[in-house]
């Protein structure tokens, strides 16, 4: 979760979550809205707020959008930031992932996120190259594929 989306969290929790999840657009880094894909979005909680994760996809095809980094996203706030939450959101979510047909999905990172890069191995990925960072000039991210059995 960016920071901007703590803040708009934080400002009015309601219209977050309906903007989250009942808008048909999803606003992008950039500004440009684009269509929302068929997800599944889940908080992340031990009894309080941890994060979210959330599985994207196109039904039929592992293929995504150029708009979409990967099939599955996650956060945790920063004061809950290594515990192992991150590592355990994921493993639960692959057979999600499975029952809608998927036998990997593809996940993302920034380059310089270790943390992301120990879930995601921690999980079985495989690395997959890297495209280029949208935002962050002189940085990549790391793409892998994970399998979801």
């Amino acid at each position: 979760m960016s920071g901007e989306q703590l803040l708009q969290l934080r400002r009015n929790p309601e219209r977050f979550l309906h903007d989250l999840y009942n808008s048909p657009m999803v606003r992008l880094p950039d500004g440009r809205e684009v269509a929302r894909l068929p997800a599944h979005d889940f908080w992340i909680t031990d009894g309080e707020f941890c994060g979210r994760i959330g599985f994207r996809f196109q039904r039929g095809t592992e293929d995504l959008p150029n708009t979409a980094f990967g099939h599955i996203g996650y956060t945790i706030v920063p004061w809950k930031q290594r515990r192992g939450y991150a590592t355990q959101a994921l493993r639960l979510i692959l057979p999600l992932a499975r029952q809608e047909g998927f036998s990997r999905v593809l996940i993302t990172c920034d380059d310089d996120n270790e943390g992301s890069k120990k879930v995601i191995l921690a999980n079985g990925g495989q690395p997959a190259g890297t495209l280029p960072h949208a935002t962050r000039p002189g940085h990549v991210k790391l793409s892998f594929w994970v399998p979801t059995a």
